[in-house]
């Protein structure tokens, strides 16, 4: 039996991007790795937001959290300086944040497709390491799907028409606040288990470790009566 690892995240969190490239880490030395499903959900760090709006990072995080830009520019870089150690590329400045809505509907279209990790790799790259903004902007999600190997004419299907795998992405909402999840990423492992935000490698390999572990129940032998085995049935008790 597998292990399931459900993942919970947003396109807008760097945390969820590094928490990613951790997860694999220790998944990479997991021995069971064969044996692990992993599974990407949806999460929206703002839902509030409407489809067109979008805007720079720095200047939304100061404005969120009350700090100074020239605070928000710093956590950026101390996030960068997390990516530099793990070997992903981070733009500390000049980003964009905006309405993820789409980009998750995308993600289960991909899951549909049996290649949610490859779209998944895209955005990720893309908001987070490359100049062009990935938000409000439907060519640049169609192109970028493209270029990740799916069909552009489903891609564009999925973008034209609201509706398609809203429920999905509303259904994903729900069950991480059912599941008490407040903030991204989210792992939970074998509905058992769960891990909060961009841990260290070594507590993701701890979690698949004991998870595998407990994949099955272990039997529970009781009484000690008498039974026969290959080399014969025990001998009754004399008197």
């Amino acid at each position: 039996m597998p292990v399931r690892v459900e993942i919970w995240t947003d396109i807008n969190c760097p945390f969820c991007y590094l928490g990613k490239k951790r997860f694999e880490q220790a998944l990479t030395e997991f021995p069971h790795r064969g044996d692990v499903e992993v599974v990407h959900r949806s999460f929206e760090l703002d839902p509030t937001l409407s489809a067109d709006e979008s805007g720079p990072v720095i200047a939304k995080i100061a404005r969120k959290y009350g700090i100074s830009e020239a605070q928000a520019a710093a956590n950026e870089r101390g996030i960068g300086t997390q990516a530099a150690a793990i070997g992903l590329p981070y733009l500390t400045e000049g980003r964009d944040y905006g309405n993820s809505f789409d980009m998750h509907r995308l993600l289960h279209f991909a899951l549909a497709e049996g290649r949610q990790d490859t779209l998944l790799d895209a955005l990720y790259r893309a908001n987070f390491a490359e100049e062009r903004s990935l938000f409000a902007d439907y060519e640049r999600l169609v192109g970028l799907a493209v270029a990740a190997g799916f069909d552009e004419s489903k891609v564009r299907g999925v973008l034209a028409d609201p509706a398609a795998y809203a429920d999905a992405v509303r259904a994903d909402e729900q069950e991480a606040a059912r599941l008490g999840a407040t903030g991204v990423p989210f792992f939970v492992f074998d509905r058992k288990y769960g891990v909060s935000g961009a841990q260290p490698s070594e507590v993701f390999a701890q979690a698949l470790d004991q998870a595998w572990a407990e994949r099955e129940p272990a039997l529970q032998t009781i009484g000690g009566g008498a039974a026969c085995g290959p080399d014969g049935c025990e001998l009754p008790a004399r008197d």
